[in-house]
């Protein structure tokens, strides 16, 4: 059976990219708790996928974990055929994982330059495209790409992680025109600084401790980090009925950061 003969019984399921931590794990627990059947994808830490797919179901959900490395073609081929072959189709695709390998490009490995953009941008691509063969002939389904304001506005160090998430606001608005007549919407979520384990990691420095205060208290209007459930309640909304005639859109959640 092709990928675009999926049987009408099949269920409408969302998967979620890097889900096993952070603001993956956010937005999963938030699309199953708007009861959809959750894949929760994860590159590496099976652990953190478990955990983050034993929460949703202590909580009532659905949920299943599935290793794929998404700037993998062939890995993402062979999760979009596992998801078939369980009785589901994705409806809902949330391309949320990615990566940082900060240093300044004069200095930067070719592989530091390439690993970033293959998950952040690539990974987007890859997984994009595997679900669409489905969606287009189905004309049902929303994509809702994890972008950053590192795409918008850039700093030292992160010249291919702002390439990759610029990459991504593009990627966003050119889809959204392609696909739109079959009923499909594509947006993005730009966050700024959240609070997850690479603020943790920066935290653990001095150095990055003070660059983070200095941006708390200088640049951020509302003074505060923003939470995962911050921005994963906004993937909500774009992946909801209310955001029907929301296509092609880049939403910033960044407590004024970019203001």
């Amino acid at each position: 059976m092709s990928q675009n003969a999926l049987p009408l019984a099949a269920r409408k399921a969302a998967l979620v990219t890097g889900a096993g931590r952070g603001i993956g794990r956010a937005i999963a627990q938030e699309l199953a708790g708007r009861k959809l059947p959750v894949f929760v994808n994860y590159r590496s830490d099976e652990a953190a996928a478990e955990d983050a797919c034993a929460a949703i179901r202590a909580a009532g959900g659905e949920a299943y974990p599935l290793r794929a490395d998404v700037s993998d073609r062939e890995a993402v081929a062979a999760m979009f055929a596992d998801i078939r072959q369980r009785g589901f189709w994705v409806q809902t695709l949330v391309n949320n994982a990615g990566i940082v390998r900060d240093g300044l490009l004069a200095m930067m490995p070719a592989d530091d330059w390439r690993t970033v953009l293959g998950s952040n941008l690539d990974g987007s691509f890859h997984c994009a495209r595997a679900a669409l063969q489905t969606m287009m002939s189905r004309k049902s389904g929303q994509i809702v790409n994890i972008a950053s304001v590192g795409g918008m506005r850039a700093q030292v160090g992160q010249a291919n992680y702002a390439a990759a998430k610029a990459g991504v606001l593009a990627l966003t608005r050119g889809l959204a025109r392609e696909v739109g007549r079959y009923g499909i919407r594509v947006n993005a979520v730009a966050p700024g600084f959240i609070d997850t384990d690479m603020l943790a990691e920066m935290k653990a420095s001095d150095k990055g401790a003070a660059l983070l205060e200095d941006a708390r208290a200088k640049q951020i209007p509302l003074a505060r980090f923003g939470r995962p459930e911050e921005v994963a309640q906004t993937v909500g909304f774009l992946c909801s009925s209310a955001a029907s005639y929301i296509t092609g859109h880049v939403l910033v959640v960044d407590g004024g950061l970019c203001a």
